[in-house]
């Protein structure tokens, strides 16, 4: 039995409280938040939804939690700008952790984690689930087969609302220091779709901009970035949320030498379009997959099956850090005001605090 400590008792962490309880192999044992309030209601939820009593600790400084020998493993759900530091804590004394997307915020602690990992034997998840959803899973699957022939272009978007009062519910949000910027947060998980699918990356060129006047914030509102893969596909990035008066939702699509797929909807849950040439069977296979979605439980049975059979993960650092890097070199163009080479050697979100986005940065023409 792995035993499972989660730092963080917000909103997020019931998500993982739903998919422990479906685990044989996982059981919850400590629990570390700031506030008691929200430790006693994340262990009420666990103990509702097992429907037995049990015990589990609580650790209202998390470092005693991670000092804790009986647990194994740990969940990081903490604001973003914490979840580096943690997890090298964590990971120093051998802990296996899951770690809400993003990874870090900088190349520097992206590396740490990495290395501590690798000198640790301790296994690492970021937490992309979409990689784990079955539609998606299966397309890359298909890409890697060769049934859709050569990639030739790949793109992504997120058309969404954040209002000001998402913004003034945590102070954090919308600082380069502590949530690293909304493509950090609201789009990272397509830009890591896009990567996944389409492979290495040679050049990113990006603009962003901020032009929501309503609402008090650092970071951007508006991102497009172009992507120049080493396969010699193209990427497109088009993020925004200033999008009225709601959510609009998001896509991903993909156009190859032998077909082209779409996916659409609030969440990423219909395939608006699929062509495979001459393999019609392939297609109804992609369609019959739409309505499951159980990437959450995936992405924990191969994150338990990588901790007690050592099996490959699907999402380990080094994959966590590949999104990451795209969107800081977006981030890095959009000063620059040049297409940036891959490999990003140096990186931090609180770089961008030389670079104060009043309006919009205006590119030399």
């Amino acid at each position: 039995m792995i035993k499972v400590g989660i730092i963080g008792c917000g909103y997020i962490s019931r998500k993982h409280i739903d998919t422990i309880c479906q685990l044989e192999t996982v059981d919850l044992l400590a629990v570390s938040d700031v506030q008691p309030k929200r430790m006693e209601e994340i262990i009420d939820c666990y103990r509702d939804k097992i429907k037995r009593t049990c015990t589990v600790k609580k650790y209202p400084d998390y470092r005693d939690l991670i000092l804790d020998s009986e647990v194994d493993m740990i969940i990081i759900s903490v604001i973003s700008g914490l979840h580096a530091d943690i997890a090298k804590e964590a990971l120093i004394e051998g802990k296996h952790i899951i770690i809400e997307k993003p990874l870090a915020l900088s190349i520097r602690e992206a590396d740490e984690i990495i290395q501590l990992s690798e000198t640790s034997k301790s296994k690492v998840l970021v937490c992309h689930q979409l990689r784990y959803r079955p539609l998606i899973s299966k397309i890359k699957e298909i890409l890697d087969s060769g049934d859709l022939g050569v990639p030739l272009m790949g793109s992504v978007s997120a058309r969404i609302n954040r209002s000001a009062d998402y913004y003034n519910a945590a102070r954090w949000r919308g600082s380069w220091k502590e949530d690293g910027g909304m493509l950090v947060n609201q789009g990272i998980h397509i830009i890591d779709i896009l990567v996944w699918l389409l492979g290495d990356i040679e050049t990113v060129y990006g603009e962003i901009s901020k032009r929501q006047s309503s609402v008090e914030k650092e970071t951007e509102d508006i991102a497009a970035g172009i992507i120049h893969f080493s396969n010699q596909a193209k990427g497109v990035i088009d993020v925004n949320t200033i999008t009225q008066p709601r959510n609009q939702g998001y896509s991903i699509s993909l156009f190859c030498e032998k077909g082209s797929i779409i996916i659409g909807g609030s969440s990423l849950e219909r395939l608006e379009h699929c062509y495979i040439e001459d393999n019609e069977d392939l297609v109804n296979d992609l369609y019959d997959l739409c309505d499951t979605r159980d990437e959450h439980l995936r992405m924990y049975q191969n994150f338990t099956d990588a901790i007690l059979k050592d099996t490959p993960l699907i999402m380990d650092a080094v994959e966590g850090k590949k999104a990451l890097e795209t969107i800081f070199s977006l981030y890095e163009s959009s000063v620059r005001k040049r297409p940036i080479h891959l490999p990003l050697l140096n990186f931090s979100t609180t770089d961008m605090l030389q670079f104060p986005i009043n309006e919009e940065i205006r590119h030399d023409t």
